[in-house]
Formats: C-alpha cells, sequence, structure tokens
C-alpha cells in the first residue's frame, strides 16, 4: 500500500525488484449505494499464462473475491510470490486478517500460500498533510464491508501501524530533508515493529536484493495480526527522542473518574499527534473503552467487556495474546482491568501528561466506596451512566 497513488506504484517496483517474477494484483474497490461495490483486478507478470491480462471487474465481497483471484492465480501460474497491490480506502490490518481467515469451500489461502510483509509507502507531503485533517470523514473497507466513519488522520495513522515494512520517500536532491526526518521518525513511534527503510536509489548498488521485502513471514505471525485487533493490548512505545518526537505510556490500574477526565483533555492532548490504548472508566466498570486519537480528534468507544474469573467462555473466545496479557496483569479483585495508553507527539512533557493523567483517578476515599459508587459518577464522554 501507499498514502498516495504514485508512492504505491514505487512500492510495487521496490518489490519487483526484490522479485523479477513474482505476479501482480493490482486491486481498486469502486463503492455503489448497493450493499456490495465493483472490485476491478489488473493482473500482470513475466509468466505466459498472466501476460496480457485483461482487467476483471466483479460484484460483491472484496474479500470473497480477492481470496477466490489469489487461489486461482496460484493453480494457473508459477511465480514464486504475488504482489496484492491494494487501493487506500482499506483500513488494512483487519482487511488482511479476514482476507486470511475463512476458507473457499475446502481451501484456504494458508493452504496455498506463506503470508509476506504488508508494505506501506510513505510520501512525507502527503502523510503530513493527512495526520492533520479530522473534518472530513472516509469510510474504509475492513473485510465485507464498511467500518464506522473515521477521520482521514485515523485512516492514515491505521495505515502507519498495519506496516511490517515502511518505506519513507524523499526528494532525489534531498531538499526535503527535515519533513522526511520528521515523518520518519514519527512513524517509528507510531509503529515500533516495522522495518523502516528508504526508497532505493537508482544506481546505489545493494539496493537492487531485498530480501526483508519478500521474506516468509515467522510462524504464528497471521494470529499476532488478529491480536493486534482486540481492544485490550499493550500500546507500543518507542524509547527516546527523535526531531522532537516524544511517546509517553501511561499505565495505572485505579478507575477513571469520567468528569475530571473530560475537563483535563485540553492539557492533556496539547502537541498529541497520535495516541491509542484503553481505559477503565468508574463509570462504566465492566466495559473495556478504547481511546483513539489521531490530529486533534479523540474518539472513545465501548468495545466488550473485561475478562472475568468465572467467564470460561469469554477467555476461550479472546485471543491467545490477550490471556496470556490477562494473567500477568491480573489483579484478584480488579481482574485484568487497567488504563493503557501512548501518546505521541512533538516536545510532548511526560512528567506534565503522568500528572495530569494522575489526578484524574478515583481517589482512596471514592475507591474505597465501592463499584455502586463508581458506576453512579456522571459521565460527560460517553453520555451519563447508563452502558448501552
Amino acid at each position: 500500500m501507499g498514502n498516495s497513488p504514485a508512492v504505491r506504484g514505487a512500492v510495487v517496483d521496490e518489490l519487483l525488484s526484490a522479485s523479477p517474477d513474482a505476479a501482480v494484483l493490482a486491486v481498486s474497490i469502486q463503492n455503489r449505494d448497493a450493499k456490495y461495490p465493483v472490485v476491478q483486478r489488473l493482473l500482470s507478470g513475466v509468466d505466459p499464462t498472466l501476460r496480457e491480462t485483461a482487467s476483471l471487474a466483479a460484484t460483491g465481497d472484496p474479500v470473497v473475491i480477492l481470496r477466490q483471484a489469489l487461489l486461482s492465480i496460484r493453480h494457473a501460474a508459477r511465480c514464486p510470490h504475488i504482489v496484492l497491490a491494494l487501493p487506500e480506502d482499506l483500513d488494512v490490518l483487519p482487511f488482511v486478517v479476514e482476507l486470511w481467515g475463512a476458507p473457499v469451500g475446502s481451501s484456504s489461502l494458508a493452504d496455498h500460500f506463506a503470508p509476506g510483509p504488508v508494505v506501506v509507502g510513505i510520501d512525507p507531503a502527503s502523510s503530513l498533510a493527512e495526520m492533520s485533517c479530522i473534518h472530513r470523514a472516509v469510510r474504509l473497507w475492513k473485510g465485507p464491508e464498511h467500518g464506522d466513519p473515521l477521520t482521514i488522520a485515523e485512516a492514515a495513522a491505521r495505515q502507519v501501524e498495519a506496516a511490517d515494512i515502511l518505506i519513507v520517500s524523499s526528494t532525489s536532491d534531498g531538499s526535503d530533508g527535515p519533513r522526511t526526518a520528521g515523518v520518519a521518525s514519527l512513524t517509528r513511534h507510531l509503529n515500533t515493529r516495522a522495518l523502516q527503510m528508504p526508497f532505493a536509489r537508482a544506481g546505489t548498488p545493494g539496493t537492487q536484493s531485498r530480501p526483508a521485502l519478500v521474506c516468509r513471514l515467522p510462524p504464528g505471525a497471521v494470529d499476532e495480526r488478529r491480536a493486534r485487533l482486540d481492544p485490550v493490548t499493550v500500546p507500543s512505545a518507542h524509547r527516546g527522542v527523535e526531531n522532537g518526537v516524544r511517546t509517553v505510556l501511561w499505565r495505572t490500574r485505579r478507575p477513571v473518574h469520567a468528569g475530571r477526565l473530560a475537563d483535563a483533555l485540553a492539557d492533556v492532548m496539547s502537541g498529541v499527534v497520535r495516541s491509542r490504548g484503553h481505559l477503565w472508566l468508574s463509570s462504566r466498570p465492566d466495559a473495556v473503552v478504547t481511546w483513539h486519537s489521531a490530529g486533534a480528534h479523540l474518539e472513545l468507544r465501548e468495545a466488550g467487556g473485561w475478562l472475568e474469573a468465572e467467564d470460561d467462555r469469554a477467555w476461550e473466545a479472546a485471543p491467545p495474546q490477550r490471556r496470556a496479557l490477562a494473567s500477568w496483569f491480573w489483579h484478584d479483585y480488579y481482574g485484568e482491568r487497567r488504563n493503557e495508553i501512548a501518546f505521541t507527539g512533538v516536545d510532548l512533557d511526560e512528567r506534565r501528561i503522568q500528572a495530569v493523567l494522575d489526578a484524574v483517578l478515583l481517589t482512596d476515599e471514592e475507591l474505597a466506596q465501592g463499584r455502586e459508587f463508581w458506576a453512579s459518577v456522571p459521565d460527560p464522554l460517553l453520555g451519563g451512566t447508563d452502558p448501552t
């Protein structure tokens, strides 16, 4: 993927440089008023069976159409890799998880393919514009249907965070050096797992062989991607400061007073470009409340419940990583309940953010009054005390 058509094309060129015999399946999704969109596919490659392949269009579930297309390519052509060039209007992490999920008939992608990395190209100028855009909403495909509306900034952040490899572009003369360096630092903080590299320069020795771009992901990689979609995770926190970019991780084991948090938001979010995590709100003691901000837009949303010791069905349904985290952080009275949010921005004051957030927690006196009191605390953030 890429955050512009030109950058996406450059990513495909990088992949073909690493694997010249790969097939490329380029995809676009054209939405209609009807339930399903038109999925356009263009297949190309050096294999004779792929040459002069016409553009194919089908109306239906994008995941089902692409699964069938990939399996057809696997049976018809001989190529070491397939590059799946995806459009920008996808929430790529849940889409890829869904694509790799349920089988087509008696066969699944896992029977025929080893998963490769999600490679995302970043144009710094486009990235800065996107991360500041909160006044226009988009609806991204996350599987068989559209997800909820997102700001442009949230969509851009999710694309960066889904990547296994990030390739940051720059001008050939290096005139955009400070901007490129700043965006590269920001993306490193947003995605601590990803390998980051520049686009190859023509004629530069060694740039034609980049095995990481077409590597086979380790066993369990698909499960790890699925686990990242769970609302209770440990937010990534890049250590250190790069070009002024810092990430602050706030973690506590005490309920948050929703009213005091609402009053403190302007102070907390000053200078924050991106934040992610989950809350334990006193007014909703049984609900996981997810926290996502990008640019100046913050979204809080209920996302299921906390695991309870006696709820065997919920434990069985949770990903292994969630169960492991719950066991690690388990408290005999609170269970897995906790607050964890990572804040990334420029020139953030870690001590100030920690102090402001610590001040919104229930006091010892409030905590001693028990769950009935906690639930009665007015909640201006999610609308009263009614958990529905």
